[in-house]
């Protein structure tokens, strides 16, 4: 029998080109399956079979859990019951007992059979997998194998991966035996089907084809900072040369436009706008809206946003068909971009001057006269008033050093003031909500007076609640909600 077992494992590991090992947990799967039989209910049972003599054990199991959690006894027992049994045993620990050993002549049934066979199809899908994922391809190139409602299943080689319909670029449709290419978009080894997942309507895909017409980025004398898509309409990429004689554009572009036209013709016709990249956000923002001219721009760093600033003809070219054109130059620059005509944009600082005069006057019980002082030296914040070099204040004109020093006192006693406030506004709020990722307490303090006091009620506000409370960029709305949730997935898995 022991040999019989160990002779088997060697057939079926140099048959089906798996390590002894797998075949091993196979059959051990198969003979706790046959032992099973012998119980009613759902009985646990683990067989361990001897990797050099072939000899098996089986040991019928119960997990150690709280009575309160006891809900099957039939592989669960409590603790109580189970200290009698072995005092050091924990929570989550199990109780074995020893089962008569089953012939293994007598497994002979068809399930047995099936859970081996199965065993070893999964680790030799595993092992083409593993041997694909070794050569650290971007790219899936391959022919359709099958057109199914919800996506198409593509063949390369030993390698099956399917193309959700939602990774599909728009009113693009494939026949059996079509040619196709597709970028490799993540690997899912939980889901039926292939466990390859691709993607055509990625910016990552209009990276990787780039890679594959320019040879520059390959050598690395170019890099493709970022993209951003409206697969089959329109795209933007930004490149960098690190070499000054390379025009990163005109590479891309390639002789009589051949490069970014093959690039074109796999994305169904989309047209790409080459951008220059630039570490200077606002000038990678300025070229990201070509072809629309900005007269200017006003970088708030704090809500990682930009006031651009065009005038009446070039508004229309900024915003683009349906919002395109900003919406992709928001998403290639990683910045929210609030366009606005010369008029909205002096409206805009005639209101910020305006709530900066009126907040001057409140907290430094000043008049409008000594408010507009500090605004026209470049003040706009109590924390500028009270923490900026006493010199730099010297230096206005109409303040001596009395008034200096006692328009600091008064902007510092404000500022304590409006702390000891937000602490009190804190009275209550969770730690769980206080220590999140991403939380300010002044954020914090806003939520609290609009009786949001924990984590989980954090979690269960939608983007736009969140940005009616505090006006932030819906972006950074949704990411802190969703790191709110982040528990409860880690829950669900578990």
């Amino acid at each position: 029998m022991s040999r019989e077992i160990l002779l088997l494992a060697d057939a079926l590991a140099r048959e089906k080109n798996v390590s002894k090992d797998v075949v091993f947990q196979a059959l051990e799967q198969a003979i706790a399956s046959a032992s099973k039989k012998r119980f009613k209910g759902e009985a646990d049972v683990r067989v361990q079979i001897d990797r050099e003599t072939g000899d098996h054990e089986a040991f019928r199991r119960w997990q150690v859990v709280y009575e309160p959690d006891l809900e099957n006894e039939d592989n669960q027992i409590g603790v109580t019951d189970a200290r009698d049994e072995d005092p050091d045993v924990q929570i989550g620990d199990y109780i074995e007992e020893e089962l008569e050993p089953i012939e293994f002549g007598r497994i002979g049934a068809q399930a047995a059979k099936q859970t081996i066979l199965q065993k070893i199809r999964d680790a030799e899908r595993d092992q083409i997998l593993n041997d694909f994922l070794e050569r650290n391809e971007k790219l899936i190139n391959g022919t359709v194998k099958r057109v199914e409602n919800h996506r198409v299943l593509i063949e390369s080689g030993r390698v099956e991966a399917a193309l959700p319909r939602d990774q599909m670029i728009p009113r693009e449709t494939f026949r059996v035996g079509d040619r196709i290419r597709a970028f490799i978009h993540k690997i899912d080894r939980l889901q039926r089907g292939p466990a390859v997942v691709v993607s055509r309507t990625s910016p990552e895909f209009i990276k990787a084809l780039f890679e594959l017409e320019v040879p520059e980025i390959e050598e690395g004398l170019l890099e493709i900072k970022s993209a951003a898509r409206d697969p089959g309409v329109r795209a933007k990429i930004a490149v960098f040369s690190n070499d000054k004689r390379i025009d990163p554009i005109g590479t891309c572009v390639g002789m009589r436009g051949s490069r970014v036209q093959a690039v074109t013709n796999e994305l169904a016709g989309e047209r790409v706008d080459i951008i220059i990249w630039s570490a200077d956000p606002a000038q990678f923002v300025i070229g990201a809206l070509a072809p629309a001219q900005v007269s200017s721009i006003v970088v708030d760093e704090e809500r990682h946003s930009m006031d651009v600033v065009v005038d009446e003809e070039n508004l229309a070219i900024a915003i683009g068909r349906g919002g395109q054109n900003v919406r992709l130059a928001s998403e290639l620059t990683g910045w929210e971009i609030n366009l606005m005509t010369v008029e909205q944009s002096q409206q805009k600082h005639e209101a910020e001057t305006a709530n900066t005069r009126a907040m001057f006057i409140e907290k430094l019980d000043v008049d409008e006269e000594v408010a507009n002082i500090l605004i026209e030296e470049g003040f706009s914040t109590l924390e500028e008033v009270a923490y900026v070099p006493i010199n730099e204040m010297l230096e206005i004109e109409s303040f001596d050093e009395e008034t200096v020093n006692e328009l600091r006192n008064r902007a510092r006693n404000a500022l304590l003031t409006a702390a000891i406030a937000s602490e009190e506004s804190l009275d209550g709020v969770a730690d769980d909500l206080l220590n999140l990722e991403g939380m300010n307490r002044d954020l914090a303090a806003k939520l609290a007076k609009a009786g949001i006091k924990s984590r989980e009620e954090l979690a269960e506000l939608a983007v736009d609640e969140l940005v009616e409370i505090d006006p932030m960029n819906e972006d950074a709305a949704k990411a802190l909600i969703m790191k709110a949730r982040e528990h409860w997935f880690v829950e669900e898995n578990a």
